[in-house]
């Protein structure tokens, strides 16, 4: 059997509050800015993991730049952005987890602004962190926490895995990210977590910028009707009516539609 490509880097010498995980492969020109924003938080009580799919470029180049702050390297190939997030969960030793894919990046405080978030509130097990999203033609803002939006909605409009932070207890709870989904995945957790399971979570305030995300990436790939396919089938496997999912599906075609006119 072949033995994985492993770098063990830097280990921490104690139990760190965050789980800091950046996902990549073959992103030579990017990963550089999504490390930087990584190892310059002004809170340092964190781990930094990078999984890395087996890239073909330059990447591993870039990343090899910076070992001194990383924690932990995997270059492997696998299936797909999903179940390398979730090989980083196994080996994430943080007791809180965020997502930071290449191309994104963590504002300067925002560690701190999160953890300031968590400390107030003991209950939390989540925090949306207030994020700027670039898209093709436009910028937007998601910002805090809309159980309801989620619920009658396919467009989350606060999540974003840049900005969402969770303890790691909670997969260890309710499982990791479900593979069979290629797309959304990340709208499933949302959904079991927030919806379903009902965990308590919050939000940083909308001028507690944490996080920015790039226009691009896997997701955005597949298309709308392939995200609102996969998003209804992830509906109906948490237990929505099949006539409200209808619905709801047909509304996001008609928003579609009057948005495209």
């Amino acid at each position: 059997m072949r033995q994985k490509k492993k770098f063990f880097i830097n280990k921490i010498k104690k139990k760190p509050k965050f789980s800091i995980i950046t996902v990549v492969k073959n992103d030579e020109k990017k990963i550089s800015y999504t490390i930087k924003s990584i190892i310059n938080q002004s809170y340092k009580n964190f781990e930094f993991l990078i999984i890395d799919g087996k890239s073909t470029d330059k990447t591993l180049h870039q990343i090899k730049k910076f070992k001194k702050n990383i924690n932990l390297l995997l270059s492997e190939k696998d299936h797909g952005i999903y179940f390398a997030m979730n090989k980083a969960i196994k080996y994430a030793k943080g007791e809180i987890i965020v997502f930071v894919n290449s191309g994104d990046l963590l504002m300067k405080n925002s560690l701190k602004i999160v953890n300031n978030t968590f400390s107030k509130n003991k209950d939390f097990q989540y925090v949306f962190g207030t994020v700027k999203r670039h898209y093709t033609e436009d910028t937007i803002i998601k910002h805090g926490v809309r159980p309801k939006r989620l619920f009658y909605n396919f467009d989350f409009a606060t999540a974003h895995s840049t900005g969402f932070f969770l303890k790691k207890k909670m997969f260890k709870k309710f499982g990791l990210f479900n593979t069979k989904y290629k797309c959304s995945a990340d709208y499933d957790l949302y959904y079991r977590l927030i919806i379903r399971e009902k965990i308590l979570g919050g939000s940083t305030k909308k001028s507690e910028m944490v996080g920015i995300v790039q226009k691009g990436g896997f997701s955005s790939s597949i298309g709308f009707f392939g995200h609102l396919k996969e998003e209804a089938k992830i509906r109906l496997d948490n237990g929505q009516n099949v006539i409200f999912v209808f619905l709801i599906y047909l509304n996001a075609i008609i928003k579609k539609f009057l948005k495209t006119l």
